[in-house]
Protein backbone atom coordinates (compact mmCIF):
# COMPACT_ATOMS: atom_id res chain seq x y z
CA UNK A 1 0.00 0.00 0.00
CA UNK A 2 0.88 3.59 -0.57
CA UNK A 3 2.88 4.73 2.57
CA UNK A 4 0.25 7.85 2.39
CA UNK A 5 -2.74 5.87 2.00
CA UNK A 6 -1.42 3.77 4.89
CA UNK A 7 -0.96 7.01 7.10
CA UNK A 8 -4.34 8.22 6.57
CA UNK A 9 -6.03 5.05 6.84
CA UNK A 10 -4.25 4.49 10.29
CA UNK A 11 -5.57 8.56 11.39
CA UNK A 12 -8.54 8.36 9.43
CA UNK A 13 -10.64 9.41 12.96
CA UNK A 14 -7.99 12.65 12.75
CA UNK A 15 -8.58 13.07 9.17
CA UNK A 16 -12.62 12.68 9.55
CA UNK A 17 -12.34 14.79 12.45
CA UNK A 18 -10.51 17.58 10.99
CA UNK A 19 -13.24 17.82 7.55
CA UNK A 20 -15.60 17.61 10.52
CA UNK A 21 -14.43 20.82 11.98
CA UNK A 22 -13.98 22.96 8.72
CA UNK A 23 -17.29 21.89 7.27
CA UNK A 24 -18.70 23.57 10.39
CA UNK A 25 -16.56 26.39 10.41
CA UNK A 26 -17.76 27.03 6.68
CA UNK A 27 -21.68 26.02 7.67
CA UNK A 28 -21.22 28.56 10.78
CA UNK A 29 -19.50 31.51 8.40
CA UNK A 30 -22.05 31.36 5.43
CA UNK A 31 -24.22 34.65 6.76
CA UNK A 32 -20.44 36.67 6.33
CA UNK A 33 -19.14 34.81 3.46
CA UNK A 34 -19.78 36.94 0.30
CA UNK A 35 -22.49 35.37 -1.37
CA UNK A 36 -19.94 35.42 -4.65
CA UNK A 37 -16.19 35.56 -4.76
CA UNK A 38 -14.61 37.92 -5.84
CA UNK A 39 -11.32 35.92 -6.09
CA UNK A 40 -9.91 34.71 -9.47
CA UNK A 41 -9.45 31.03 -9.75
CA UNK A 42 -6.11 29.83 -9.18
CA UNK A 43 -3.83 28.99 -11.97
CA UNK A 44 -3.59 25.46 -12.35
CA UNK A 45 -1.09 23.04 -10.94
CA UNK A 46 0.68 20.14 -12.12
CA UNK A 47 -0.51 16.56 -10.97
CA UNK A 48 1.72 15.56 -8.04
CA UNK A 49 3.96 12.71 -8.17
CA UNK A 50 4.15 12.34 -4.75
CA UNK A 51 0.84 12.85 -2.68
CA UNK A 52 1.38 14.81 0.51
CA UNK A 53 -1.33 13.16 2.40
CA UNK A 54 -5.05 13.95 3.34
CA UNK A 55 -4.24 16.15 5.92
CA UNK A 56 -2.53 18.41 3.72
CA UNK A 57 -4.86 18.08 0.93
CA UNK A 58 -7.49 19.38 3.21
CA UNK A 59 -5.36 22.65 4.11
CA UNK A 60 -4.07 23.27 0.50
CA UNK A 61 -7.76 22.82 -0.96
CA UNK A 62 -8.64 25.36 2.53
CA UNK A 63 -6.31 28.38 1.52
CA UNK A 64 -6.34 27.66 -2.53
CA UNK A 65 -9.95 27.04 -3.50
CA UNK A 66 -11.98 27.51 -1.00
CA UNK A 67 -11.77 31.70 -1.16
CA UNK A 68 -13.25 31.11 -4.86
CA UNK A 69 -16.22 28.94 -3.81
CA UNK A 70 -19.31 30.62 -3.84
CA UNK A 71 -22.12 30.85 -0.68
CA UNK A 72 -24.96 29.20 -3.03
CA UNK A 73 -25.74 26.58 0.52
CA UNK A 74 -26.30 30.36 2.06
CA UNK A 75 -29.60 32.11 3.07
CA UNK A 76 -29.06 35.05 0.50
CA UNK A 77 -28.38 33.41 -2.65
CA UNK A 78 -31.44 34.14 -5.14
CA UNK A 79 -29.73 32.77 -8.51
CA UNK A 80 -31.33 29.88 -10.36
CA UNK A 81 -33.89 28.21 -8.24
CA UNK A 82 -30.79 26.89 -5.38
CA UNK A 83 -31.76 25.33 -2.03
CA UNK A 84 -29.28 24.81 0.51
CA UNK A 85 -28.42 21.59 2.51
CA UNK A 86 -30.42 20.66 5.42
CA UNK A 87 -28.83 19.24 8.72
CA UNK A 88 -29.67 16.18 8.36
CA UNK A 89 -29.18 16.30 4.75
CA UNK A 90 -25.68 17.08 4.90
CA UNK A 91 -25.19 13.92 7.32
CA UNK A 92 -27.15 11.42 4.62
CA UNK A 93 -24.92 12.92 1.81
CA UNK A 94 -21.95 12.36 4.01
CA UNK A 95 -22.53 8.75 4.77
CA UNK A 96 -24.01 8.28 1.09
CA UNK A 97 -19.89 8.79 0.41
CA UNK A 98 -19.26 6.15 3.38
CA UNK A 99 -21.18 3.41 2.71
CA UNK A 100 -20.84 4.34 -0.97
CA UNK A 101 -23.07 2.13 -2.64
CA UNK A 102 -24.03 1.45 -6.24
CA UNK A 103 -27.78 1.57 -6.72
CA UNK A 104 -28.14 -0.79 -9.22
CA UNK A 105 -29.87 -4.07 -7.56
CA UNK A 106 -31.23 -5.67 -4.72
CA UNK A 107 -27.92 -8.46 -5.09
CA UNK A 108 -26.17 -7.30 -2.22
CA UNK A 109 -27.92 -4.20 -0.56
CA UNK A 110 -31.03 -2.82 1.29
CA UNK A 111 -29.90 0.84 -0.97
CA UNK A 112 -32.06 -0.06 -3.61
CA UNK A 113 -34.97 -0.76 -0.94
CA UNK A 114 -34.13 2.62 1.10
CA UNK A 115 -34.22 4.66 -2.50
CA UNK A 116 -37.56 3.09 -3.07
CA UNK A 117 -39.35 3.97 0.40
CA UNK A 118 -37.79 7.68 -0.52
CA UNK A 119 -39.54 7.57 -3.99
CA UNK A 120 -42.53 6.58 -1.89
CA UNK A 121 -42.16 9.25 0.59
CA UNK A 122 -41.80 11.65 -2.17
CA UNK A 123 -44.81 10.76 -3.69
CA UNK A 124 -46.74 10.61 -0.65
CA UNK A 125 -45.57 14.56 -0.25
CA UNK A 126 -46.81 15.40 -3.58
CA UNK A 127 -49.83 13.37 -2.76
CA UNK A 128 -49.65 11.38 -6.00
CA UNK A 129 -51.62 8.27 -6.40
CA UNK A 130 -50.36 4.56 -5.14
CA UNK A 131 -49.76 3.60 -9.16
CA UNK A 132 -47.07 6.71 -9.31
CA UNK A 133 -43.32 5.32 -9.05
CA UNK A 134 -40.11 6.90 -9.70
CA UNK A 135 -35.84 6.87 -9.20
CA UNK A 136 -33.16 9.43 -8.66
CA UNK A 137 -31.40 11.27 -11.05
CA UNK A 138 -28.69 13.73 -11.21
CA UNK A 139 -31.82 16.52 -11.75
CA UNK A 140 -34.12 18.31 -13.66
CA UNK A 141 -32.35 17.81 -17.26
CA UNK A 142 -31.79 14.30 -16.86
CA UNK A 143 -35.48 14.06 -15.17
CA UNK A 144 -37.33 15.63 -17.96
CA UNK A 145 -35.24 13.53 -20.57
CA UNK A 146 -36.10 10.20 -18.97
CA UNK A 147 -40.06 11.25 -19.11
CA UNK A 148 -39.77 12.36 -22.49
CA UNK A 149 -37.91 8.80 -23.30
CA UNK A 150 -40.85 7.22 -22.01
CA UNK A 151 -43.17 9.83 -23.79
CA UNK A 152 -41.15 8.77 -27.00
CA UNK A 153 -41.98 4.80 -26.28
CA UNK A 154 -45.55 5.69 -25.74
CA UNK A 155 -46.15 7.47 -29.34
CA UNK A 156 -44.23 4.66 -30.82
CA UNK A 157 -46.56 2.38 -28.94
CA UNK A 158 -49.58 3.96 -30.74
CA UNK A 159 -47.97 3.93 -34.51
CA UNK A 160 -47.04 0.19 -33.91
CA UNK A 161 -43.18 1.45 -33.33
CA UNK A 162 -40.78 0.08 -31.15
CA UNK A 163 -38.25 3.12 -30.21
CA UNK A 164 -36.28 1.33 -27.62
CA UNK A 165 -35.62 -1.53 -30.22
CA UNK A 166 -36.16 -0.12 -33.85
CA UNK A 167 -34.72 3.50 -33.06
CA UNK A 168 -36.17 7.09 -33.51
CA UNK A 169 -35.71 7.08 -37.24
CA UNK A 170 -38.84 4.59 -37.67
CA UNK A 171 -40.85 6.90 -35.45
CA UNK A 172 -41.11 10.02 -37.44
CA UNK A 173 -42.07 13.40 -36.73
CA UNK A 174 -43.15 13.90 -33.31
CA UNK A 175 -44.96 16.91 -32.03
CA UNK A 176 -44.62 18.43 -28.73
CA UNK A 177 -46.33 20.94 -27.74
CA UNK A 178 -45.70 23.76 -24.59
CA UNK A 179 -46.36 27.26 -23.96
CA UNK A 180 -43.05 28.13 -21.95
CA UNK A 181 -40.94 24.88 -22.19
CA UNK A 182 -37.46 25.29 -20.18
CA UNK A 183 -34.41 25.16 -21.65
CA UNK A 184 -33.65 21.52 -20.94
CA UNK A 185 -36.84 20.37 -22.79
CA UNK A 186 -35.20 21.33 -25.56
CA UNK A 187 -32.09 19.93 -24.65
CA UNK A 188 -33.76 16.26 -24.18
CA UNK A 189 -35.42 16.39 -27.43
CA UNK A 190 -31.96 16.93 -28.94
CA UNK A 191 -30.32 14.09 -27.29
CA UNK A 192 -33.54 11.79 -27.78
CA UNK A 193 -33.21 12.71 -31.11
CA UNK A 194 -36.51 14.11 -31.44
CA UNK A 195 -34.86 16.83 -32.41
CA UNK A 196 -35.33 21.02 -31.49
CA UNK A 197 -37.59 21.88 -33.76
CA UNK A 198 -40.29 18.98 -32.49
CA UNK A 199 -40.73 21.43 -29.52
CA UNK A 200 -43.68 23.91 -31.10
CA UNK A 201 -44.98 26.56 -28.61
CA UNK A 202 -48.36 27.55 -28.23
CA UNK A 203 -49.91 30.83 -27.10
CA UNK A 204 -49.97 31.70 -23.61
CA UNK A 205 -52.29 33.63 -21.63
CA UNK A 206 -52.14 37.66 -21.78
CA UNK A 207 -49.75 38.43 -19.43
CA UNK A 208 -48.81 34.72 -18.42
CA UNK A 209 -46.24 32.08 -18.62
CA UNK A 210 -49.56 29.77 -18.60
CA UNK A 211 -50.47 27.82 -22.18
CA UNK A 212 -53.47 29.02 -23.50
CA UNK A 213 -56.06 25.64 -22.73
CA UNK A 214 -57.81 26.52 -26.22
CA UNK A 215 -54.93 27.44 -27.80
CA UNK A 216 -53.11 24.06 -26.43
CA UNK A 217 -56.68 22.30 -28.21
CA UNK A 218 -56.42 23.91 -31.68
CA UNK A 219 -52.66 22.50 -31.91
CA UNK A 220 -53.70 18.93 -31.02
CA UNK A 221 -56.58 19.07 -33.50
CA UNK A 222 -53.84 20.15 -36.12
CA UNK A 223 -52.51 16.57 -35.28
CA UNK A 224 -55.44 15.19 -37.14
CA UNK A 225 -55.22 12.08 -34.49
CA UNK A 226 -51.46 11.32 -34.47
CA UNK A 227 -50.24 11.14 -30.92
CA UNK A 228 -48.67 14.04 -29.56
CA UNK A 229 -46.68 14.90 -26.42
CA UNK A 230 -47.70 17.71 -24.09
CA UNK A 231 -45.07 19.39 -21.63
CA UNK A 232 -46.77 21.57 -18.67
CA UNK A 233 -45.33 23.52 -16.45
CA UNK A 234 -45.55 23.54 -12.46
CA UNK A 235 -43.44 26.43 -11.90
CA UNK A 236 -41.71 28.67 -14.94
CA UNK A 237 -38.31 29.74 -14.16
CA UNK A 238 -38.94 34.05 -14.79
CA UNK A 239 -42.33 33.88 -12.85
CA UNK A 240 -43.46 30.60 -11.50
CA UNK A 241 -46.54 30.32 -13.73
CA UNK A 242 -48.25 27.31 -13.79
CA UNK A 243 -50.52 25.60 -16.38
CA UNK A 244 -54.00 24.38 -15.46
CA UNK A 245 -52.77 20.85 -15.44
CA UNK A 246 -55.87 19.83 -14.64
CA UNK A 247 -57.72 21.02 -18.26
CA UNK A 248 -54.94 19.92 -19.84
CA UNK A 249 -55.21 16.49 -18.72
CA UNK A 250 -59.06 16.84 -19.52
CA UNK A 251 -58.06 17.39 -22.82
CA UNK A 252 -56.95 13.73 -23.44
CA UNK A 253 -60.73 12.94 -23.51
CA UNK A 254 -60.60 14.35 -27.38
CA UNK A 255 -57.02 13.79 -28.51
CA UNK A 256 -54.05 11.12 -28.02
CA UNK A 257 -51.23 12.84 -25.76
CA UNK A 258 -48.54 11.88 -23.22
CA UNK A 259 -48.61 14.37 -20.36
CA UNK A 260 -45.25 15.18 -19.10
CA UNK A 261 -44.95 17.96 -16.07
CA UNK A 262 -42.06 19.81 -15.24
CA UNK A 263 -42.58 20.40 -11.77
CA UNK A 264 -38.37 20.58 -10.85
CA UNK A 265 -39.60 23.56 -8.47
CA UNK A 266 -43.22 23.90 -8.51
CA UNK A 267 -44.18 20.46 -7.21
CA UNK A 268 -43.67 21.47 -4.26
CA UNK A 269 -46.33 23.88 -4.11
CA UNK A 270 -48.56 21.07 -2.88
CA UNK A 271 -47.44 20.75 0.53
CA UNK A 272 -48.92 23.81 1.59
CA UNK A 273 -52.39 24.20 1.85
CA UNK A 274 -52.36 28.50 0.39
CA UNK A 275 -50.60 27.00 -3.10
CA UNK A 276 -51.87 23.08 -3.17
CA UNK A 277 -54.15 24.79 -5.94
CA UNK A 278 -51.54 25.27 -8.38
CA UNK A 279 -50.76 21.61 -8.59
CA UNK A 280 -54.45 20.26 -8.81
CA UNK A 281 -53.87 17.94 -11.93
CA UNK A 282 -49.96 16.93 -11.27
CA UNK A 283 -51.84 13.47 -10.35
CA UNK A 284 -52.74 13.16 -13.47
CA UNK A 285 -49.94 13.23 -15.14
CA UNK A 286 -48.05 10.62 -17.50
CA UNK A 287 -44.30 11.21 -16.01
CA UNK A 288 -43.48 13.85 -13.52
CA UNK A 289 -39.93 15.73 -13.16
CA UNK A 290 -39.19 17.02 -9.64
CA UNK A 291 -35.44 18.67 -8.89
CA UNK A 292 -34.82 18.17 -5.42
CA UNK A 293 -31.80 19.81 -4.88
CA UNK A 294 -34.16 22.89 -5.07
CA UNK A 295 -36.74 23.48 -2.42
CA UNK A 296 -36.38 20.02 -0.78
CA UNK A 297 -32.91 21.20 -0.09
CA UNK A 298 -30.62 18.36 -0.43
CA UNK A 299 -27.22 19.12 -1.45
CA UNK A 300 -26.17 18.54 -5.55
CA UNK A 301 -26.68 16.50 -7.63
CA UNK A 302 -30.65 15.26 -6.65
CA UNK A 303 -33.96 14.67 -8.87
CA UNK A 304 -36.10 12.24 -9.24
CA UNK A 305 -38.17 11.10 -12.26
CA UNK A 306 -41.62 9.86 -11.36
CA UNK A 307 -43.97 8.21 -13.80
CA UNK A 308 -47.23 5.66 -13.62
CA UNK A 309 -45.86 3.95 -16.77
CA UNK A 310 -43.26 1.68 -15.32
CA UNK A 311 -43.12 -0.65 -17.93
CA UNK A 312 -42.27 1.79 -20.39
CA UNK A 313 -39.24 2.94 -18.30
CA UNK A 314 -37.85 -0.68 -17.92
CA UNK A 315 -38.04 -1.69 -21.76
CA UNK A 316 -36.30 1.90 -22.71
CA UNK A 317 -33.94 1.70 -20.33
CA UNK A 318 -33.38 -1.61 -19.99
CA UNK A 319 -29.56 -3.17 -19.44
CA UNK A 320 -30.36 -7.26 -19.46
CA UNK A 321 -27.18 -9.47 -18.66
CA UNK A 322 -26.21 -12.32 -17.21
CA UNK A 323 -24.94 -11.31 -14.04
CA UNK A 324 -26.94 -8.19 -13.61
CA UNK A 325 -30.42 -9.37 -14.35
CA UNK A 326 -33.37 -8.79 -16.39
CA UNK A 327 -36.26 -6.96 -15.66
CA UNK A 328 -39.00 -8.60 -13.61
CA UNK A 329 -42.32 -6.98 -12.21
CA UNK A 330 -40.10 -4.86 -9.66
CA UNK A 331 -37.08 -3.96 -12.24
CA UNK A 332 -33.82 -3.19 -10.60
CA UNK A 333 -32.66 0.23 -10.82
CA UNK A 334 -30.22 -0.47 -13.44
CA UNK A 335 -33.32 -1.11 -15.93
CA UNK A 336 -35.45 2.26 -15.53
CA UNK A 337 -32.67 5.20 -15.66
CA UNK A 338 -30.09 6.58 -18.30
CA UNK A 339 -27.40 5.75 -15.47
CA UNK A 340 -26.10 2.02 -14.65
CA UNK A 341 -23.45 3.87 -11.98
CA UNK A 342 -25.78 5.16 -9.61
CA UNK A 343 -24.54 6.78 -5.98
CA UNK A 344 -27.42 6.59 -3.11
CA UNK A 345 -28.80 10.07 -4.17
CA UNK A 346 -31.97 8.68 -2.21
CA UNK A 347 -30.11 9.24 1.30
CA UNK A 348 -29.70 12.97 1.70
CA UNK A 349 -33.31 13.15 0.67
CA UNK A 350 -34.25 10.07 3.29
CA UNK A 351 -32.34 11.88 6.10
CA UNK A 352 -34.04 15.19 5.51
CA UNK A 353 -38.20 13.85 5.06
CA UNK A 354 -37.28 11.64 8.22
CA UNK A 355 -35.74 14.46 10.67
CA UNK A 356 -38.28 16.90 9.38
CA UNK A 357 -41.26 15.17 7.74
CA UNK A 358 -43.99 16.78 6.10
CA UNK A 359 -44.76 19.63 8.75
CA UNK A 360 -40.91 20.80 8.73
CA UNK A 361 -40.84 20.91 4.47
CA UNK A 362 -44.09 23.01 4.67
CA UNK A 363 -42.77 25.44 6.83
CA UNK A 364 -39.99 25.78 4.17
CA UNK A 365 -41.98 26.20 1.64
CA UNK A 366 -44.73 28.88 3.21
CA UNK A 367 -42.13 30.52 4.90
CA UNK A 368 -39.66 31.48 1.30
CA UNK A 369 -42.94 32.14 -0.51
CA UNK A 370 -43.78 34.62 2.58
CA UNK A 371 -40.26 36.23 1.73
CA UNK A 372 -40.64 36.24 -1.85
CA UNK A 373 -43.72 38.47 -1.25
CA UNK A 374 -42.07 40.44 0.91
CA UNK A 375 -39.06 41.41 -1.13
CA UNK A 376 -41.75 42.06 -4.26
CA UNK A 377 -43.48 43.96 -2.42
CA UNK A 378 -40.59 46.29 -0.92
CA UNK A 379 -38.74 46.04 -3.92
CA UNK A 380 -41.88 47.56 -6.26
CA UNK A 381 -41.44 50.50 -3.91
CA UNK A 382 -38.47 51.22 -5.17
CA UNK A 383 -38.56 54.22 -8.03
CA UNK A 384 -37.75 52.69 -11.83
CA UNK A 385 -38.22 49.28 -10.57
CA UNK A 386 -41.54 47.04 -11.54
CA UNK A 387 -42.69 44.05 -10.63
CA UNK A 388 -43.12 42.25 -14.29
CA UNK A 389 -45.51 39.61 -13.02
CA UNK A 390 -47.62 38.45 -9.62
CA UNK A 391 -45.55 37.11 -7.27
CA UNK A 392 -47.00 34.00 -7.37
CA UNK A 393 -44.75 31.44 -5.84
CA UNK A 394 -41.44 31.98 -4.81
CA UNK A 395 -39.86 34.14 -7.82
CA UNK A 396 -39.97 37.54 -7.68
CA UNK A 397 -39.41 39.01 -11.15
CA UNK A 398 -38.71 42.87 -11.61
CA UNK A 399 -37.76 45.60 -14.17
CA UNK A 400 -35.35 47.88 -13.19
CA UNK A 401 -33.50 50.86 -14.58
CA UNK A 402 -31.25 50.64 -16.55
CA UNK A 403 -28.99 47.41 -17.74
CA UNK A 404 -30.22 44.32 -15.79
CA UNK A 405 -27.21 42.60 -16.49
CA UNK A 406 -24.98 45.79 -15.00
CA UNK A 407 -26.93 45.89 -11.96
CA UNK A 408 -26.57 42.26 -11.01
CA UNK A 409 -23.40 42.37 -11.42
CA UNK A 410 -23.10 45.56 -9.35
CA UNK A 411 -25.36 43.62 -6.91
CA UNK A 412 -22.90 40.37 -6.72
CA UNK A 413 -19.85 42.45 -6.00
CA UNK A 414 -21.72 43.70 -2.46
CA UNK A 415 -21.45 40.14 -1.55
CA UNK A 416 -24.71 40.69 -0.28
CA UNK A 417 -26.75 38.55 -2.69
CA UNK A 418 -26.98 37.17 -5.80
CA UNK A 419 -29.54 37.24 -8.81
CA UNK A 420 -29.75 37.01 -12.41
CA UNK A 421 -30.88 38.78 -15.31
CA UNK A 422 -33.74 37.61 -17.17
CA UNK A 423 -36.05 38.29 -19.97
CA UNK A 424 -39.56 38.31 -19.86
CA UNK A 425 -42.33 38.93 -22.29
CA UNK A 426 -39.13 40.80 -24.10
CA UNK A 427 -38.39 43.14 -21.63
CA UNK A 428 -34.86 42.81 -19.85
CA UNK A 429 -35.23 41.58 -15.90
CA UNK A 430 -34.22 40.69 -12.93
CA UNK A 431 -35.25 37.25 -11.16
CA UNK A 432 -34.63 36.46 -7.61
CA UNK A 433 -35.55 33.09 -6.37
CA UNK A 434 -36.35 32.19 -2.79
CA UNK A 435 -35.74 28.31 -1.74
CA UNK A 436 -33.26 28.17 0.91
CA UNK A 437 -34.24 26.93 4.30
CA UNK A 438 -32.17 29.49 5.60
CA UNK A 439 -33.57 32.27 4.32
CA UNK A 440 -35.07 34.75 6.97
CA UNK A 441 -36.80 38.21 7.38
CA UNK A 442 -33.73 39.92 7.98
CA UNK A 443 -32.14 38.12 5.02
CA UNK A 444 -34.72 39.76 2.78
CA UNK A 445 -34.59 43.14 4.25
CA UNK A 446 -30.62 42.90 3.44
CA UNK A 447 -31.25 42.13 0.33
CA UNK A 448 -34.34 45.06 -0.43
CA UNK A 449 -31.65 46.93 1.14
CA UNK A 450 -28.90 46.67 -1.35
CA UNK A 451 -30.85 47.18 -4.00
CA UNK A 452 -31.84 50.27 -2.93
CA UNK A 453 -28.15 51.13 -2.30
CA UNK A 454 -26.62 49.82 -5.60
CA UNK A 455 -29.62 51.71 -7.53
CA UNK A 456 -29.28 55.19 -5.98
CA UNK A 457 -25.06 54.52 -6.31
CA UNK A 458 -26.16 54.68 -10.49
Amino acid sequence: MDPRLDTDLAGMPDLLGAVQDYAHDIIAGLDDRPVTSPARPPSSERLPTRGAGGAAALRHFGSRWAPGFSASAGPRYLGFVTGGATPAAVAGDWLTSVFDQNTITVQDSAASALERETVRWIRELLDLPDDVSGAFVTGATMSNLTGLALAREWVGDRLGVSVSAQGVAALGPVAVLSGAAHSTISKALSVLGLGRDSLRPVALLPGREAVDIDALRTALREQDGRPAIVVANAGTVNTGDFDDLGAIADLRDEFPFWLHVDGAFGAFAALSPSSAHLAEGLSRADSVCVDLHKWLNVPYDSGIQLTRHQDLQARVFSNASAYIGFPDAEPDFVHLTPESSRRLRALPAWFTLYAYGRDGHREIVERTIALARRVGRQLAEIDGVELLAPVRLNIVCVKVPGDPADLARRIAETGVTFVTPTVHRDAPALRLAFSNWRTSEADADRIVEVFRRVLSDG
